[in-house]
């Protein structure tokens, strides 16, 4: 009973932290805030690579979105999208490692 609740304590503290960054930050313009998904590691036949040779990720959640520039914004805050692997500026914000880039460097809306 008691890993239980620390498990519930640890989460809810955890979303509070994420919240809490998604209430700091507000694009504008064109431009997203990004949380991309974990490095991709390439291992193979026993060889472990170094954290400086891993690929970066495509992949990620969209945690803010600016107003547009001309034209209304074809994605929306939860949804995953695909962009371009060195699209963006990585940026480094309450510990959490986020990417800012515009809408032309998303490829595409995961469904």
């Amino acid at each position: 009973m008691q890993d239980c609740f620390w498990a519930i304590w640890f989460f809810c503290i955890l979303h509070n932290y994420t919240t809490m960054i998604i209430k700091s930050i507000h694009p504008i313009e064109d431009h997203i805030l990004i949380k991309p998904d974990g490095f991709q590691e390439e291992v193979g036949a026993g060889i472990a690579i170094p954290d400086s040779a891993k690929g970066k990720p495509q992949t990620g959640e969209v945690l803010a979105v600016g107003p547009g520039k001309k034209e209304p914004m074809a994605v929306k805050v939860g949804d995953r999208v695909m962009f371009s692997k060195y699209g963006g500026t990585e940026i480094e914000f309450k510990l959490e490692k986020c990417l800012f880039m515009r809408q032309s460097d998303i490829y595409a809306v995961l469904k």
